[in-house]
């Protein structure tokens, strides 16, 4: 384990935006995470994972902590279940290609969202019609002040859409080290009627789908719509979809008939954050190096070399245009640095 001087982070984050840390080190195991954490001549610590949350705007003068733990093992087992457990610097995809791989269901939906296992219970990730929080058990997160490790239980972790405990009330108190999913062996339930899934798997002239051909249509449409961070740098949905009342959303449609939404309760429904930018004016929307994507509004992106303050300013012009067009706020996803 060794401590590097002035390095630069746009290997780290899926924008490509190239700051500098002042101190940086890469921990593989959970004895040298405590070991560094201890470190008390460094008071200022970041913990960064795949990156693909965040949007850094500046320098970081203190150390940042690259979490690289690894691994993957089966916890327990039956007929029906099984548990396993994925270390916190296994790759978001390449662990849901490897439940596929062994026919455990119920991440299907989420193949190739950007980022790693450990930030994925932080927003509880979600796309399709799936979130984790349907198949999460529990995680491991080490306490940044005691350094001792804590399990949390979904219950604990208070999950909300795009949520959770870990992004309110212990925010930068514990970083995860693990998290625990319970996954089906057989009869899996599939998540086939969200967004496009239905017509792609009927192009791809499939009638009884399994998680694998659902896994193939998720990326065939997230292909289709969503740059590839080592293309073109981004970090997936910039924004979240808002949820509303349903008597804004009925004053809405006066003005805006074909206003899209998903009913979440009587009295609210959540109406896509893509539409309402692509209405504004701003998909494919371009301004020198950096802009809006043209096949997805939600997709803030880096052409080439923007800085992480040109993106911030860019996405606080697309919220005011929203809410005075629709009177509506859209908060973003990401993490800004």
């Amino acid at each position: 384990m060794h401590i590097e001087q002035n390095i630069s982070l746009k290997p780290y984050n899926t924008f490509g935006i190239d700051v500098k840390a002042k101190h940086f080190v890469s921990v593989s195991n959970i004895s040298d995470l405590k070991e560094i954490l201890n470190l008390s001549n460094y008071p200022n610590k970041l913990i960064l994972g795949g990156g693909s949350n965040m949007l850094l705007t500046k320098d970081f003068d203190g150390l940042v902590i690259h979490l690289n733990i690894k691994g993957i093992d089966i916890f327990s087992e039956d007929d029906n279940y099984v548990l396993v457990k994925a270390n916190a610097g296994e790759n978001w995809h390449e662990f849901v290609l490897w439940c596929i791989n062994n026919d455990f269901g119920g991440v299907e939906n989420m193949s190739l969202i950007p980022g790693n296992v450990g930030t994925a219970p932080i927003q509880n990730i979600g796309a399709y019609g799936v979130e984790l929080k349907d198949t999460f058990v529990s995680c491991e997160a080490m306490s940044v002040e005691n350094r001792t490790l804590k399990t949390f239980t979904k219950e604990a972790c208070n999950f909300g859409y795009r949520n959770s405990i870990f992004k309110q009330t212990e925010k930068g108190k514990f970083i995860i080290t693990s998290v625990t999913f319970k996954l089906t062996k057989q009869n899996h339930t599939l998540h086939t009627n969200y967004g496009a899934i239905t017509s792609q798997l009927e192009k791809m002239g499939i009638k009884t789908p399994t998680i694998q051909d659902v896994s193939k249509a998720v990326i065939a449409i997230r292909e289709s719509k969503l740059p590839n961070p080592k293309d073109i740098g981004n970090s997936g949905s910039f924004f979240k979809n808002p949820v509303i009342s349903v008597q804004l959303y009925n004053q809405l449609k006066d003005n805006f008939e074909d206003i899209p939404c998903y009913p979440i309760s009587d009295i609210e429904v959540k109406v896509p954050a893509g539409w309402l930018i692509e209405k504004a004016g701003f998909k494919g929307k371009r301004f020198g190096d950096y802009g809006v994507h043209k096949n997805q509004a939600l997709v803030l992106v880096n052409y080439n070399n923007a800085k992480g303050e040109n993106i911030l300013k860019l996405s606080q012009l697309i919220q005011k245009t929203v809410l005075r067009l629709f009177n509506i706020s859209i908060e973003a996803e990401v993490n800004i640095l």
